[in-house]
């Protein structure tokens, strides 16, 4: 696996100006890097930002929506600097974009083969009969029987499995440097799910690309991912490797996450839950975003935000539990047992 950062973001806001001059803060200062080869997985519940962020990525936040702060700097190119034209060119070609819906994201008056070949003249300037050519051997490459065939078919003649296959085979049509799959299993059954993630971590192997995937899905996590962002309330609250983020969670919401999780290991009457539910985003506390659902609140907590800091190599979480007097108890704590695991 190369070290080569293939994107690059830091201090990215992106907040949403509302009626009665109220500001959703979706996305409040995000730092988080993707390098080639590497799958990171963006984890967390519904409304903490985490498509909020991929769209930001993508250039593709609508009003009242607005990137106010922040850089996005894919393969060196700080993507806040380029106009529309510019952008348009690198979306596709550069970085590709895999929906949760491909029913929505394919359209629906076209056949799949058009839609392929659409990009390929686009991007890569093919004649019609190479791009055809050249459609039908990405429809082969993301596993369909009969390419030949299906290149003329509508999305609607093609099962949800299928018809995510066909998403993919456009967003790898130009060899895109970024990949950014947004739940991209989650209308599809499970069996069908292990098939199209396998499929994905396979084209980025061959391509060598980085892949940042958005799930909910701890499963997936544990199964795919090189590196895991937690993120809560438009927030990183947690970085680590995953092996070390399954092994000894550091973050109280990381925490209850796991623990919301069946083990084969040892028999629970019940599971466990984080209490509560993620504010909106325009009604975030004062302090600490999850302090309204912790377990371990403290005063501190309820006066200001704390910082993501540096605990270990490659880890860090946003957390008062790991500052100071409190730091050296609990973090201490947490790191023995994680060790010792």
């Amino acid at each position: 696996m190369s070290n080569e950062p293939v994107l690059q973001v830091k201090d990215l806001k992106t907040y949403f100006y509302l009626d009665d001059n109220q500001v959703a803060r979706a996305v409040d200062d995000v730092d988080l890097t993707v390098r080639a080869g590497e799958t990171v997985a963006l984890v967390g519940e519904s409304g903490s930002g985490k498509s909020i962020t991929s769209l930001s990525i993508m250039q593709l936040i609508n009003k009242p929506g607005k990137i106010v702060d922040g850089e996005i700097s894919l393969l060196g190119r700080n993507l806040l600097d380029l106009s529309d034209k510019q952008m348009t060119k690198v979306r596709g070609n550069d970085v590709a974009m895999i929906f949760q819906e491909p029913m929505t994201a394919l359209n629906p008056v076209y056949t799949v083969g058009n839609q392929i070949i659409e990009v390929l003249r686009k991007h890569k300037k093919m004649s019609k009969k190479q791009a055809r050519l050249r459609a039908v051997e990405l429809l082969k490459l993301v596993g369909f029987p009969r390419a030949e065939e299906t290149i003329d078919e509508y999305p609607h003649q093609l099962s949800g499995g299928m018809r995510q296959r066909a998403m993919i085979a456009i967003a790898i049509s130009c060899d895109p440097k970024l990949l950014i799959a947004d739940e991209p299993t989650t209308a599809l059954d499970v069996t069908i799910q292990a098939q199209i993630l396998d499929l994905m971590s396979k084209m980025k192997e061959q391509l060598n690309m980085g892949l940042l995937l958005i799930t909910h899905d701890l499963g997936v996590v544990a199964e795919y991912a090189d590196r895991v962002l937690v993120m809560y309330g438009g927030q990183i609250v947690e970085t680590s490797p995953k092996y070390d983020l399954f092994k000894g969670p550091k973050h109280p919401y990381t925490q209850g996450l796991l623990e919301s999780l069946p083990s084969v290991h040892k028999e629970l009457n019940r599971l466990g839950t984080i209490r509560g539910t993620v504010p909106p985003a325009h009604k975030f506390p004062t302090g600490c975003r999850f302090s309204s659902r912790c377990p371990h609140v403290m005063e501190q907590c309820l006066e200001k935000n704390p910082d993501l800091i540096d605990i270990e190599p490659e880890r860090s979480v946003r957390c008062y539990l790991y500052t100071g007097d409190e730091g050296a108890k609990h973090g201490g704590d947490r790191r023995e047992t994680s060790h010792s695991n």
